[in-house]
């Protein structure tokens, strides 16, 4: 049987993880909002979000999708920016007050109890978040209860790993150096959802009505050295910082010139071109909907 729930040491480790890369995540703001950017747009695109909306951004981390959305919903719209993380929180609200964004507004909280009234919101997106939640199905049902009737909600996550080299160029190189443990597939991790269908299917449990699944494949590109890329991959990840603690000093040199050896063809032009593959899962909260109608 899969397990569908983590215990609360597991989720205490995660929160404890992303603590500890949210200074990470604010130090790289901007290069990785230029790096997802096309994955932004089209989660955007995807969600139907225009000027006007009030929009839930579900496990918003350093503040994207909030920011963009906050300029495409206007004066007249607003975004809840949302995110279990204390630090994450801590900075993305930081930087909206640097950027004079006053239309979003900052909640801590997990994504499967969302402290708010039923239909709430026009829309509800979550950005490369969804593979992190401690319970998807409950997280969706709660973003369907709270947007209004025939509202959108919208994820992307990462698509299959083999199609990531951005991830798994590093990460390849290092399970040779170290050895880990098996993964569990339903265990919050970068690609729990790369499969075709599985967020799919969480979605439609959780109630939503005409889901679709469409994939995304891009360039993610930036004006960045191998040297700039390690940095940014080694310091983001918690995975990647647990694994290379396990490392012995002596062999860190080897292993990083294994992985610029695997990079190099993705630094060709002098700059860094990786290409990958998402997933955007829409679904509609439909008008007789389960979720806040348990009469039926």
């Amino acid at each position: 049987m899969r397990r569908t729930e983590m215990t609360p040491e597991e989720q205490n480790k995660v929160l404890d993880a992303w603590e500890t890369s949210a200074r990470h995540w604010d130090k790289h703001r901007a290069l990785i909002a230029q790096m997802f950017a096309l994955l932004t747009s089209s989660l955007v695109k995807e969600a139907r979000i225009g000027m006007g909306q009030k929009v839930l951004d579900i496990g918003g981390g350093s503040g994207e999708p909030s920011f963009t959305i906050s300029g495409i919903v206007g004066p007249t719209g607003s975004v809840m920016y949302t995110d279990p993380v204390a630090g994450m929180v801590k900075t993305a609200q930081a930087e909206a007050g640097r950027r004079g964004l006053t239309n979003i507004h900052f909640k801590r909280c997990s994504a499967d109890a969302l402290p708010f009234a039923d239909r709430t919101f026009d829309v509800a997106v979550g950005r490369l978040s969804a593979m992190f939640f401690v319970d998807p199905v409950t997280a969706v049902r709660e973003s369907l209860r709270v947007i209004l009737e025939d509202g959108y909600v919208s994820f992307a996550v990462w698509g299959p790993k083999e199609a990531n080299p951005f991830f798994s160029t590093v990460t390849d190189v290092i399970d040779r150096f170290v050895e880990s443990a098996r993964q569990d597939p339903d265990a919050p991790d970068a690609f729990r959802f790369a499969a075709a269908g599985k967020l799919t299917g969480i979605l439609q449990n959780a109630g939503a009505k005409n889901v679709i699944e469409r994939q995304l494949n891009f360039q993610i590109k930036a004006a960045i050295s191998f040297e700039q890329f390690w940095q940014l991959r080694t310091e983001m990840s918690g995975t990647l910082r647990e694994k290379m603690a396990g490392i012995a000093p002596a062999q860190l040199p080897t292993l990083k010139q294994a992985v610029a050896d695997a990079a190099r063809r993705y630094f060709e032009s002098g700059t860094m071109s990786f290409p990958a593959a998402a997933l955007i899962v829409s679904g509609k909260k439909s008008a007789r909907s389960q979720i806040d109608d348990p009469c039926c």
